[in-house]
């Protein structure tokens, strides 16, 4: 059975889907002002490889990363380059779906772009103003009353009274309490803007995230995922609108992914250690080779584990590949190359094992090179290696690397 550290509830739980064979998934996917860095690789190939695995166990995965293609940032750039802020966001997604194929990514079942549903949006905040979860402040800014929802906190673990205005909360005289956050805001000179029954403007970011996962999966679903920052107070966020509006459990399951560091420092542009996945592309001629030295290298740490990036973690990894990709080569160059990936058996079985202890690749990948081994063993020595040639394929088909 399949186990997954629940972040709710702090724990690894049995995973067991709201509607037997099916599983609804949303990932928090890229705020598109810029292009993808090697946090976003992170969350590209964590859930990419949590898909192919739950599909690989025969489930009905609907998939859902949505863009976030209007927000605060996204303007600022798009006036810092003088252009409209779509001309900007197709420029960014179009770069993102490249670097997404360099990391042998599979597209997910929905891509939901904000923009596409503001109806929706505007829904949501609508029936969380009718039950007085929600205000317009002064301003004509449309705010959530946080302390309406009475679990607020239960996902991050923070405790509401203990909340003080600084980072992440900021003080502002047109909300009633400055733990209130925007739901809708109020266009102001040059900035897109949308019809709403407040008034022009455009949506905040969490309420984009509500809309969009209960529009294209439901009000109630399996598992909602995203990198550790958004932990708080974006999903957290997430939770107390969604909840409120829909009256019912959000999300059953929420994973995320821990922190990318650079040389054991965290990544962060303040630092001057951050990375775009371009930049490390550009390290080798082959970029689609690279792709996947950094796919691997993901998926070398633990998923809720730091993950460290430096010079020779890469090479390390590129290294590590390069095995792999001997023992594929060496495949074709013989009568195995026909033999289709094997559904069951004592590799399959351990390899299965390893990932159902909620994604174990380190492990994971342990019994890979095993299966290298046995597998180089066996052809030096002639000697036939049909089911391990078959585990072999499975294996790295489900982690996304050599086939």
């Amino acid at each position: 059975m399949l186990h997954i550290y629940n972040s709710l509830s702090r724990k690894k739980e049995a995973f067991v889907p709201i509607e037997e064979g099916k599983i609804g998934m949303y990932v928090c996917g890229m705020t598109v002002y810029d292009l993808c860095h090697l946090g976003h690789a992170r969350v590209l190939v964590v859930f990419d490889m949590v898909v192919r695995f739950m599909r690989s166990l025969g489930y009905e995965v609907n998939y859902v990363r949505n863009i976030t293609d209007i927000d605060d940032k996204i303007i600022e750039r798009a006036n810092q380059n003088g252009e409209a802020f779509d001309h900007l966001t197709e420029r960014f997604i179009k770069a993102m779906h490249e670097d997404s194929e360099l990391l042998n990514v599979l597209p997910p079942s929905v891509e939901p772009r904000a923009t596409a549903h503001m109806d929706d949006i505007i829904d949501m905040i609508q029936k969380l103003v009718d039950k007085d979860y929600a205000y317009q402040g002064k301003s004509g800014d449309v705010y959530y009353r946080v302390r309406s929802f009475e679990p607020y906190g239960k996902l991050s673990g923070k405790d509401i009274n203990e909340l003080r205005v600084g980072a992440r909360v900021q003080e502002d005289d047109d909300k009633e309490d400055p733990l209130d956050f925007v739901l809708w805001k109020s266009a102001k000179p040059g900035e897109p803007r949308w019809a709403s029954p407040w008034g022009e403007g455009r949506p905040g970011w969490h309420i984009e995230c509500s809309a969009m996962s209960t529009r294209c999966i439901a009000d109630h679903f399996d598992i909602h995922a995203g990198g550790m920052d958004l932990q708080f107070p974006h999903h957290e966020n997430e939770i107390a609108q969604s909840e409120a509006a829909t009256g019912c459990t959000f999300a059953n399951l929420w994973m995320h992914n821990g922190y990318v560091q650079i040389d054991k420092e965290k990544m962060s542009k303040s630092l001057g250690n951050f990375f775009t996945i371009r930049e490390i592309l550009e390290q080798d001629p082959q970029p689609a080779r690279m792709g996947e030295v950094i796919r691997f290298m993901v998926l070398g740490s633990h998923y809720r584990s730091p993950l460290n990036y430096s010079g020779e973690t890469l090479e390390n990894a590129r290294a590590a590949l390069e095995r792999i990709y001997k023992v594929a080569e060496r495949i074709e160059e013989t009568g195995y190359a026909g033999i289709d990936s094997a559904q069951d058996g004592p590799w399959i079985q351990r390899f299965n094992e390893a990932m159902a202890d909620d994604f174990n690749t380190p492990e994971a990948l342990a019994v890979l090179f095993e299966l290298a081994r046995t597998i180089n063993k066996s052809l030096d020595e002639g000697e036939s290696c049909s089911e391990e040639i078959a585990a072999f394929k499975a294996v790295c088909e489900v982690l996304g690397i050599a086939y």
